[in-house]
């Protein structure tokens, strides 16, 4: 394993070193960490990280994105996105992760070539290519560079190698952006994703550190691992976590029995989403 994981990474510097400069689609997650690292590592001023500030991404998302960059010494160039704006977002239908990945990387690719880049880069991994991703189909039309899918590397690659490298994102929780805690079809609007955003930051200072809060109307609906449910169900933090919940806007909290897992509400998906492509 050890031996297959150093051959990616050659792999990766080979890669890298042949685009001569790239800007990194930079969101302080353990992937786009990863990755920028590396880029800085083999092209040193040649690369910029591009983190984009949205609605969509919570605050504490982004001081840890401009920190890593300080520290490391990576210039970081800040991208505003309207996100709400953008046609048919809002609406929040099937392919919205689509709408929102072709919004988004349209804008680095014009800040790119403000800043003289040729190049932009990503950073999905193998691992993403099995579930509902529409955003990928987005990253494949523009032209957008997957490096670490292109070298091979898994999730578990990529968190093992962080280790290695002492990035502090290898023990880091799996993110998405808070437009995925909304049903397909539920108008998504600034007061919800605050909703969304406190309450997850709650559940992030009670502890609960792999957790996702999914809104369904003013329903709460809480996922943790299954080895977190005594801890959740305790009597005086469970009523705690009621009421300030209902103090953010929710009229109703519940816990998911089914706990914690990724992409939870493309389980609602008609079968027509091929959940194992990235074109759809």
């Amino acid at each position: 394993m050890m031996e297959d994981r150093e051959q990616k990474m050659r792999k990766l510097s080979e890669y890298l070193a042949g685009l001569g400069s790239v800007a990194v689609a930079f969101s302080g997650g353990v992937d786009s960490t990863f990755l920028l690292q590396a880029a800085k590592d083999v092209l040193g001023d040649g690369v910029i990280a591009l983190t984009a500030v949205s609605d969509f991404f919570p605050d504490r998302e982004r001081r840890e994105a401009d920190a890593f960059c300080r520290e490391r010494g990576i210039r970081q160039i800040i991208c505003r996105e309207e996100i709400l704006k953008v046609p048919g977002v809002a609406a929040n239908p099937a392919n919205r992760c689509y709408l929102c990945k072709r919004a988004l990387f349209e804008m680095f690719l014009a800040q790119a070539k403000r800043q003289g880049f040729s190049h932009v880069a990503e950073g999905s991994n193998l691992d993403d290519l099995g579930d509902y991703r529409p955003g990928l189909q987005a990253i494949a039309e523009l032209g957008i560079l997957s490096p670490l899918r292109e070298c091979g590397f898994s999730k578990e690659d990529i968190r093992a190698l962080s280790k290695e490298m002492g990035l502090p994102t290898a023990s880091k929780p799996s993110y998405a952006c808070l437009a995925s805690r909304f049903a397909y079809g539920e108008e998504i609007t600034g007061e919800k994703l605050a909703m969304v955003d406190q309450a997850e930051q709650l559940l992030l200072d009670l502890g609960f550190t792999q957790m996702r809060v999914r809104i369904h109307g003013t329903l709460a609906r809480i996922e943790v691992l299954p080895e977190d449910f005594p801890r959740l169900a305790e009597p005086a933090l469970r009523r705690e976590i009621a009421e300030k919940l209902k103090t953010y806007g929710f009229s109703y909290v519940t816990a998911d029995l089914a706990g914690y897992r990724t992409g939870s509400m493309n389980e609602m998906l008609p079968a027509s989403c091929d959940r194992g492509r990235s074109g759809v």
